[in-house]
């Protein structure tokens, strides 16, 4: 019965990934029906991301405050009606409010996953065999957003919100059968108003790299105050994980953005035909993460990021300097790209998470996946300026380099164990 849980877990956090990459190749369709402006379109994806990043913390307090089970329902199922209602906008402000309800419900619905994975499998092979599954799948879910916006595209925009509809139901109803009872975490919880000014340190913070300009800076500014007001040391290697899920979306966790781009602006593809070139990307993410836990427990998880990190450095490298054409230049980077992102991925939560305590998980799972996606909005940011000038290499070479200081973290963390 262990792998209807994991089952379960693994479709959410498929559905999360997926909705994060899946209005890419979307947005020339969202911004030519719903009139937006270039700038207003791209708040179809930030409307999402910002308090995505910005309420993990506190949504880790209360996976662990009513139970991850009960919040995994609740959050599923309002992740259901803000897609219906994207899916049904008829103008750009109820899009961008349904996207920023996303956001919210997949702040909530993160941390009680991994409180789930915590409580149902134990520190030790259960739980690596669990990560592995679990984050092979969701590893997956960016590049196959990305493939599937593009196939869903041809049709009509609308379909990359509405397809989220089954999946939550489906999510939500295994849930309720086998995932709703998991236990609340203990008595000494810490309190609220840390969690609090975690979260306004997080939404502001992301919101301030958002903007970007004198305000997003000053909000930034105020967001690393809060922060150090929280005062919440942390173990060891959920600082270690931390680190790491930043420049893993730093690395190959911006490479959908660069090479959706590359694919479309510099090679005149169709969102369909770049769609279906990250095929052979969404395949091989999801071979590292399957491999990941036989690598863990043979090599140790720090090793194992290592090296997941140095593929991902050398794909990237290779981008950076390949030449036009699929076959020869673009595929061989994509697949060594890859394969070192499934296994950074599914290697960093082990890292992450093991000197946490089970009933503690959810909230160190919202801790690194806070700093995932705030890295991603400055990735993001920094990448716009080499891509605007059309220097897809100094793009891809950024990446990488974020992927080698990956390695040199990972290294460092195994050299002092």
């Amino acid at each position: 019965m262990a792998s209807m849980p994991l089952a379960v877990l693994s479709a959410a956090q498929f559905l999360l990934a997926l909705d994060y990459s899946i209005v890419y190749v979307a947005l020339p369709g969202i911004a030519r029906d719903l009139h937006l402006g270039l700038s207003a379109a791209q708040w179809v994806v930030s409307a999402y991301a910002v308090p995505f990043a910005g309420f993990l913390l506190l949504g880790g307090r209360l996976a662990e405050r009513v139970g991850p089970g009960r919040l995994f329902v609740a959050a599923t199922l309002l992740f259901g009606l803000a897609s219906a209602a994207g899916g049904l906008a008829g103008d750009g402000p109820v899009l961008l409010a349904a996207r920023a309800v996303q956001g919210v419900a997949a702040a909530l619905l993160q941390p009680a996953i991994l409180g789930l994975l915590g409580a149902r499998f134990p520190a030790g092979p259960a739980r690596t065999r669990a990560l592995s599954v679990w984050s092979a799948v969701g590893a997956s879910g960016l590049a196959a957003g990305v493939v599937l916006g593009g196939a869903l595209t041809r049709y009509s925009w609308r379909w990359t919100f509405l397809v989220n509809i089954p999946v939550t139901l489906a999510c939500a109803a295994g849930a309720a059968i086998w995932l709703r009872s998991a236990v609340r975490g203990p008595a000494d919880r810490d309190p609220v108003g840390a969690a609090l000014l975690g979260t306004g340190a997080a939404f502001g913070a992301s919101l301030g790299l958002t903007l970007g300009g004198p305000a997003g800076w000053a909000m930034v500014a105020l967001a690393v105050v809060l922060l150090a007001l929280t005062r919440a040391p942390q173990p060891r290697s959920l600082r270690v994980g931390a680190v790491a899920a930043a420049l893993y979306m730093a690395s190959v966790g911006s490479e959908f953005y660069v090479v959706t781009v590359m694919l479309q602006d510099r090679d005149g593809l169709s969102p369909l035909r770049a769609g279906l070139a990250f095929v052979p990307l969404a395949a091989l993410v999801t071979v590292g993460g399957a491999v990941t836990g036989r690598l863990v427990r043979r090599f140790g998880a720090g090793r194992t990021l290592a090296a997941g990190f140095v593929l991902a450095a050398a794909g990237l490298a290779w981008l950076a300097a390949a030449n036009r054409g699929y076959a020869a230049a673009i595929l061989p980077g994509l697949l060594v790209s890859g394969l070192g992102h499934g296994i950074v991925y599914t290697s960093m939560f082990n890292v992450g998470g093991r000197d946490v305590p089970a009933e503690r998980q959810s909230s160190a799972g919202a801790v690194m996946t806070t700093a995932q996606y705030l890295s991603g909005a400055v990735a993001i940011a920094a990448l716009t300026l080499p891509l605007r000038a059309g220097s897809y290499s100094a793009a891809f070479w950024a990446t990488a380099a974020a992927a080698f200081a990956g390695a040199l973290v990972a290294l460092r963390r195994t050299a002092a164990d």
